[in-house]
Parts: C-alpha cells; sequence; structure tokens
C-alpha cells in the first residue's frame, strides 16, 4: 500500500511494486487520476491496482482505509507512508489550518495507519513498513517549522517501532532524502532547494534506493552524497 501515490516518488514506488509482480494499493485524494494510473499499471505490469480517494489531511481517516481493505480481504505486507503536506510562512502568522492539514498528513496519519496495520504483519511475522522523513527531519527549517517539525518525528518515531520489532520479522525504514519538487507547484515563493540542498535526486532514483534498502532490512537510509554529508 502506498500514500501519495499519484505522482512522483510514490508512482515511482508503485511502477516498483508492479514490476516485481506486486499487487497494489494506492492512496490519494484524487481518485479520478488515480484510476487513469490504475489502467496503466495493470495494463504494463498485469497486476491488480486498488484505488481508494481520500484525504489524509482530514483527521481519522485512516481507520477508513484499514476497514475498506478488511472489508474487501486485502491483505497489507509493505505499507509506505510516502504523503505528504507542506505549507511555508512564518509560524505567528501562518495559516492554521494548512498547519493542522500539515500535522494530520505527515503525523497523524502516518502514525494512525502504522498502528492499524503493523499487529497484521506482526501476526503474520512479515511486514515491512517505509516512512518518508526527507532529509528535513535533520535540519531546523525557518518558515517551514512544523513542516521540519513533523518530518523530525517521523524519524524519531519510526527509529523507536524498529527497536520495538526486532525480532518480529517486520523491518521499518525510514527513507531521508530530497522531497518531491511537486510539493511546491504551488508555492512560487519557495525554492525546493531550502530542502533538497541543490540535488539533482529524481523520484524514480529516489525511490528505487528507498525500495532497495527496505528490502535489505536496513532502518534509517539517507540518499544523496550532499545529504550524506549534511548529516553527519
Amino acid at each position: 500500500m502506498i500514500t501519495g501515490a499519484l505522482s512522483g516518488i510514490g508512482l515511482e514506488f508503485a511502477h516498483l511494486f508492479a514490476s516485481n509482480g506486486m499487487n497494489l494499493v494506492l492512496i490519494d485524494f484524487l481518485k479520478e487520476k488515480l484510476d487513469s494510473n490504475k489502467l496503466k499499471l495493470e495494463k504494463q505490469y498485469g497486476v491488480i491496482v486498488y484505488n481508494i480517494g481520500i484525504d489524509l489531511t482530514e483527521l481519522n481517516v485512516a481507520k477508513d482505509i484499514y476497514n475498506e481493505l478488511k472489508y474487501k480481504k486485502i491483505h497489507i505486507d509493505y505499507l509506505i507512508n510516502n504523503a505528504c503536506f507542506c505549507d511555508f510562512g512564518h509560524f505567528a502568522v501562518a495559516n492554521w489550518k494548512q498547519q493542522i492539514k500539515m500535522i494530520n498528513m505527515n503525523v497523524a496519519a502516518l502514525t494512525y495507519l502504522t498502528r492499524l496495520f503493523l499487529p497484521d504483519m506482526i501476526n503474520e511475522k512479515y511486514g515491512k513498513i517505509l516512512n518518508f522523513a526527507s532529509i528535513a527531519c535533520f535540519q531546523v527549517g525557518p518558515d517551514m517549522s512544523v513542516f521540519f517539525a513533523t518530518k523530525a518525528y517521523v524519524l524519531s518515531f519510526s527509529e523507536a517501532i524498529a527497536n520495538e520489532l526486532k525480532g518480529t520479522g517486520v523491518v521499518v525504514t525510514v527513507l531521508c532524502s530530497d522531497v518531491d519538487e511537486s510539493l511546491f507547484k504551488n508555492m512560487l515563493e519557495l525554492d525546493s532547494g531550502k530542502l533538497n540542498n541543490g540535488n539533482k535526486l529524481t523520484p524514480k532514483g529516489i525511490a528505487k534506493f528507498g525500495y532497495s534498502m527496505m528490502m535489505k532490512g536496513r532502518s534509517v537510509v539517507v540518499h544523496g552524497f550532499m545529504n550524506k554529508i549534511l548529516t553527519h
């Protein structure tokens, strides 16, 4: 299951899983565009794709996703928490609704989805979870304070539960890399280089690296030479 699967890194993860013969559950808020991707993926790879159009900035919708998949008897072995929401501006005057949306998607939805699907994985003694933290998890972010803070949470949370899950057959990987430039396409004031450190890492390359590291059972993985330098 991949959240934020409409485009960018999320869609590249979908191609990777499908190319390895795995059926997909894709989550994003624009169902019509997801359905277009579904047709292409099924035709190209011969897999089954199930789409759920839902807004993860709304609190507690994770439970609706879990219940729908349970009802459909769709079992999840891999959970890719890729969905991400970002806003820009001085915190003191920032739009509060936008800040709450960031917290709901980047923190609450990710945490709740993990909590819901994790017991099933433990019972099966197999499962892999990848949480996307971005390189922001290692930095402070003036004008993006809440966004950077949510990513620091993802890193801390992922490391902690990875420790708790040792010996269960379930692996948690946290991917620290560049973010999708599409996040900022409507934010004319913000240069994505603020987060990406001038790197030219592609969504395909980021997804491929994350997929490989998750399959190897790695815990915290940093992608990109400049990003690795910045974390030391």
